[in-house]
């Protein structure tokens, strides 16, 4: 069966303190705490700066077996030079530690600004630069600046597949070019739930499917009601079984994915000003019944010793 993987983008927001994290929950544990309440979560400090091989391997350290990361590209690659020259910020990129996840790294996500149009030449060029797999990163990794020289890591710990995600913002993606070019590449399209804000396409172009829901009527701030939650449910489970909604909503209605019996799923709530993500990412895994394998529940504390 396809895995689900259900969580939150981020898990250090001080309104989450005595809401999600009980009161009194050290700091340093809140990522303990968070991972055995959701099973996957988005790392975006990641996108911010470029972390370190030591807090990769705490982060891994932190978490129980069978959790599973998505980490979050740099903004001076996507925001800053706009995929042009590139190749040596992604080298720093993956020689920042990222590998050091191990086998619960999963998908790397690259976010684009609402300002950048779709370019396909600059695209094609940026998709094929992407490492497939941890030892071609590992390989990518060895070319890093020399600024990152004993600040490195560069161990592919063992062959795995590496998959990416894009989230676009901009009208001009929506053609049927850029959805090939992803199907290509095997490069997942972001179903991104942003209240109406950007553009919305539910287009299936890789072995996996990533959302990110942003908040169902304001950005950013609001829940999800038990009605929307069930909505995105019943896709979660059209898609972990290979399949696609009769009623969705498509760039290219003309493109096929392959055929497949089954697909992993993403889903990170990143709807977290007034403390919903959480919550909401936790309902939604009481539909697939994935809450009964988690050590925690939002707002209580463990049992001790649960956490190390």
């Amino acid at each position: 069966m396809a895995a689900i993987h259900i969580g939150i983008s981020g898990w250090r927001y001080t309104p989450w303190r005595g809401d999600f994290y009980p009161e009194g929950l050290p700091q340093k544990r809140e990522l303990q705490f968070a991972s055995r309440a959701v099973n996957s979560i988005e790392i975006n400090g990641s996108f911010y700066a470029l972390q370190t091989p030591k807090r990769y391997a705490e982060w891994y350290a932190d978490t129980p077996e069978g959790f599973m990361f998505s980490v979050k590209a740099p903004r001076y690659i996507t925001h800053i030079l706009r995929l042009r020259d590139v190749h040596k910020p992604m080298a720093n990129f993956f020689a920042s530690g990222v590998l050091e996840l191990k086998e619960k790294l999963g998908p790397v996500l690259w976010q684009f600004p609402p300002s950048f149009k779709f370019d396909a030449p600059l695209f094609e060029a940026f998709l094929k630069e992407l490492p497939t797999d941890t030892q071609q990163a590992a390989t990518l990794a060895r070319q890093h600046e020399a600024r990152l020289n004993g600040k490195a890591s560069m161990q592919a710990h063992g062959k795995r597949a590496l998959r990416h995600a894009v989230e676009i913002r901009h009208k001009s993606f929506v053609t049927p070019e850029f959805v090939k070019l992803l199907a290509q590449h095997n490069v997942a399209l972001v179903v991104a739930d942003t209240a109406g804000k950007w553009p919305y396409a539910e287009d299936v172009t890789a072995d996996f499917v990533y959302l990110r829901l942003h908040g169902d009527k304001q950005l950013y701030a609001s829940g999800y009601t038990d009605a929307a939650l069930k909505r995105w449910g019943e896709r979660i489970d059209c898609w972990r079984h290979g399949k696609q909604s009769a009623d969705a909503h498509l760039i290219d209605p003309h493109h096929t994915p392959p055929a497949r019996k089954q697909r992993d799923v993403f889903c990170f709530f990143d709807n977290d000003i007034k403390v919903r993500a959480p919550f909401d990412a936790r309902q939604l895994l009481q539909r697939f019944a994935l809450d009964k394998h988690l050590a925690t529940a939002p707002g209580q504390l463990p049992e001790p010793g649960v956490l190390p």
